[in-house]
This record gives structure tokens, C-alpha cells and sequence, in this order.
């Protein structure tokens, strides 16, 4: 079913990304050793060209979707773990969320392979495997560490609100995620926490 697109900044920000290259800056990972940022220029495939994402606090899910011509097609649907504090983030640590000024959606800025990357939660389980096979990591100004990955050793949060702040989708659904739509640049608009559907979501 297809949509218009009534915010002209969501479709302009969508069609930059489709149609030019994007310049990346790499970051280092939280907990991780920090490397020295590496630039380079990526160019869309052309049949993720349009693709965007949606994220859902009050719905607890992940929607993808195409823009073409002024209209927009929900292509599919995933449930995500959102942070486990409500609200949008603040501060490193407070467990929340951030959330995409209105009209200026975050974008994906790595995809990166987490298959062996691990973290301790600190609930007695000591440090465990926990992002699924790929994080996407996105750029959320004023704070770092922030995207959309797996839940190895997770997977009963989701759908839910445990998170420290990324978005946890199951182990399978990063993998269709990352396979089909994620490409570096890609918009991710993440809702503030009561907002519903946009009018062209409806």
C-alpha cells in the first residue's frame, strides 16, 4: 500500500541518500580500543535505493520502508527491544534511546560485523556474546555507541524495553535486515516515545 510523503525534509533526506555518495566517518566501538577515523565514499546499491527505516518506541518495532516518486511502501516489519528507560538520551549511560529531531533522521554510518563482539550486563551472566552477527551502527550527534543489532542471549527482550539504549532485533531479523536493506547512509528516523504513525504511515 503506498503513501505520500507530506514532510518534504523526510523525502529530500531520502533522496540524497538514494541518489549520491555518502562519506563515512568510522568510529571506534564503546568498550573498545579507539582506532584513528578512516573516511571513505559508498555509493547505494541500486536496489536498496530509497530504503529507509522507522523506528517505533510506543509500537516496539523496527518498520522498513521505500520511497519512490513522491510515495512511500512499507516493505516490511520486524519487533525490537528499545532502551529500557523511557524518554529521549541525554547523557552515556542513562539508559534511553536517542531520538531524530523531527525532519532530520539519523543515518547508518557503519555495518559491522559483531559475531564475536561480547558485553556483561552485569546480571551474573559475566561477559557473553550479545549483538547477533551485525551492528549497524548509526550516527546519533551527541552521543556515541548507539545501533540496530542482534540479541544472541537476548532473545526473549523482544519485543520489549531492556536495552541499554541500542536497538535489539532478533538474531534472525539483523541478518534479513542487513542482507536486504541496510547500506551505510541509510536514513533511520527513531519516533519520540508516544509519537504514532506519521500521516503517510497510516
Amino acid at each position: 500500500m503506498k503513501r505520500h510523503i507530506n514532510t518534504l525534509a523526510i523525502a529530500l533526506c531520502i533522496a540524497i541518500a538514494a541518489t549520491m555518495a555518502v562519506t563515512v566517518s568510522a568510529q571506534s566501538r564503546k568498550g573498545k580500543t579507539t582506532r584513528k577515523s578512516t573516511t571513505s565514499s559508498v555509493r547505494v546499491p541500486e536496489e536498496k535505493k530509497g530504503l529507509f527505516i522507522v523506528i517505533s518506541k510506543r509500537d516496539l518495532n523496527l518498520r522498513v520502508y521505500r520511497a519512490i516518486d513522491g510515495d512511500t511502501t512499507l516493505v516490511e516489519e520486524f519487533p525490537a527491544c528499545l532502551s529500557k528507560n523511557k524518554g529521549n538520551k541525554q547523557r552515556r549511560g542513562d539508559m534511553r534511546t536517542p531520538e531524530s529531531p523531527e525532519g532530520k533522521p539519523f543515518k547508518i554510518c557503519q555495518i559491522q560485523d559483531a559475531s564475536t563482539w561480547r558485553h556483561d550486563f552485569h546480571d551474573g551472566r559475566g561477559n557473553i556474546r550479545a549483538y547477533g552477527d551485525w551492528f549497524l551502527r548509526l550516527e546519533t550527534p551527541g552521543h556515541s555507541g548507539i545501533g540496530i543489532h542482534g540479541s544472541t542471549n537476548n532473545e526473549n527482550s523482544v519485543p520489549g524495553r531492556a536495552s541499554e539504549g541500542c536497538i535489539r532485533l532478533r538474531d534472525a531479523d539483523i541478518i534479513t535486515v542487513k542482507e536486504k536493506y541496510a547500506y551505510v547512509g541509510m536514513p533511520v528516523i527513531i519516533k519520540a516515545e508516544e509519537q504514532g504513525l506519521y500521516p503517510w504511515e497510516e
